[in-house]
């Protein structure tokens, strides 16, 4: 636990303490203000070299800060490697090194440089923009693709990925589930995936999954399917979701099954492709309405009821 922090650290708890005392003082009582404001309209590129020599530091720092060589050469895969080596030890180790709520604070200066290195690789790998902040570490990144134009605020995702609640317990909310969704499945080439099924047919709901009865449905409904990956969830973890039912949905003109099976806390998403089991997500909720899954041509919608009021999650054909 951190030292004047709650039992329970979150994202905020963080924030006030080690970031918020930096914050000018004129802007501490409208930081959603401070957030969107461009602080660099005429693109002064002596603030963007900022923001390159903060991500630089981190790279050169990082051997130190994690104890390995974690290979930031700016990649998609960096940030996948980063992701992992972020553990409540490790952050519990950077709070206790300086003051909290100054300059000289180690987990104050990893996660500053750590968001510009993050930022970086959107704007190397996939052409996004800075969109400057001030405080400078508030910057996000501008992101266009196929679908659609976003800011991402990758400081944030920093701050909510050193958690308890993700680094305890990951429930798809790390570092770099984050990247994923918002910059590497939106940016994906879904058309150059190898298709998996030919032509379309009715699928029939699978009751009351087994393990056994899961691969016996493959093998009579979905026979090009003859391999679910080895990270497809063992006999042992599927047993533990207890699915009522689940549908299968060819996506994708083929190049994708998603499956979804209701379990009593909500819904699971799995995406198979050639190779099996490519990603998986979950949207919590209540057993009762029954969730559904909707296919609204790029987009699986899945529509979800928690404490009687209904959610919406909207996602493109090949990923969350």
């Amino acid at each position: 636990m951190l030292i004047g922090l709650p039992p329970r650290v979150d994202a905020d708890a963080i924030f006030t303490r080690y970031f918020l005392p930096l914050v000018p003082a004129e802007q501490r009582n409208d930081l959603a203000r401070s957030r969107t404001v461009d602080a660099n309209p005429g693109r002064n590129g002596s603030i963007l070299d900022h923001l390159d020599d903060a991500a630089n530091r981190f790279v050169h720092n990082a051997p130190t800060l994690f104890g390995a060589n974690l290979v930031l050469d700016r990649s998609d895969a960096s940030v996948h490697r980063l992701s992992t080596a972020l553990t409540r030890a490790r952050r519990d180790t950077w709070a206790s090194q300086g003051p909290a709520g100054t300059p000289d604070s180690l987990l104050f200066n990893a996660v500053v440089h750590g968001a510009a290195y993050v930022g970086a690789c959107i704007v190397d790998g996939h052409a996004g923009v800075w969109g400057v902040r001030r405080p400078l570490w508030e910057s996000v990144v501008t992101l266009r693709s196929p679908a659609g134009e976003a800011d991402l605020a990758v400081f944030h995702w920093w701050l909510k990925s050193l958690s308890d609640e993700i680094l305890q317990q990951p429930s798809g909310a790390t570092l770099a589930d984050r990247y994923r969704a918002h910059v590497e499945v939106p940016c994906a080439a879904p058309e150059s995936l190898p298709v998996l099924v030919e032509g379309e047919r009715a699928l029939p709901r699978l009751e009351r999954p087994t393990y056994d009865r899961f691969h016996k449905y493959l093998r009579a409904h979905l026979p090009e399917v003859k391999y679910v990956g080895a990270h497809f969830p063992s006999a042992e973890r599927f047993a533990a979701f207890a699915f009522r039912w689940m549908d299968f949905h060819i996506v994708g003109g083929g190049r994708n099954v998603v499956l979804a099976g209701a379990s009593r806390d909500g819904l699971h998403l799995i995406w198979l492709g050639r190779s099996g089991f490519e990603k998986s997500a979950f949207v919590s909720g209540d057993a009762v309405p029954e969730p559904i899954v909707r296919i609204e041509g790029p987009r699986i919608m899945a529509m979800i009821w928690e404490r009687g009021q209904v959610r919406v999650r909207d996602m493109l054909w090949w990923g969350p």
